[in-house]
């Protein structure tokens, strides 16, 4: 592949578990092939549209809420599923992942690929950092990230 490829670690390190996204983008630095962009978003979906602008392939990296919860349990989405995910789950921003692809969609401005790893959290209260189970998670979560990127230059 030759396009360009964008990592979307969305979270707020400073809200406990929220702050899962941008550690995964911090450990895959030196992990993914030259040209990955890796960036860091709060989610906000304007943010978002402009960071992957471009891109042939978007790889975002987010905390979820589900009912019931099993903090640290990991998931992997294609843009569609995620944009179809909001029973039983919700981000943990105002707006979640799934109206921000929607947006893109509507705007066209959503890349030919897009793939979401998702740990579920508990805690994202203020001043806390990641808890145990999240930060158990992470290694495999980041493994899996670094794995969908290289499968994505390779042209999977």
């Amino acid at each position: 592949m030759t396009g360009r490829v964008v990592v979307i670690g969305v979270g707020n390190p400073l809200r406990g578990d929220d702050g899962v996204g941008p550690a995964a983008v911090e450990a895959l630095r030196g992990r993914v092939p030259d040209g990955t962009v890796l960036a860091v978003s709060d989610g906000e979906p304007a943010r978002m549209l402009d960071l992957w602008h471009g891109a042939d392939a978007v790889v975002v990296v987010e905390a979820l809420r589900a009912r019931p919860c099993r903090p640290g349990a990991l998931h992997t989405f294609t843009g569609a599923e995620a944009a179809g995910r909001t029973t039983g789950t919700a981000s943990t921003h105002a707006l979640g992942l799934g109206e921000c692809l929607a947006l893109a969609e509507t705007l066209g401005r959503l890349p030919p690929k897009v793939v979401v790893h998702a740990v579920e959290v508990a805690d994202v209260a203020l001043g806390a950092g990641l808890g145990d189970a999240v930060r158990s998670a992470l290694p495999e979560l980041v493994d899996r990230v670094a794995a969908s990127v290289r499968r994505t230059w390779e042209g999977d």
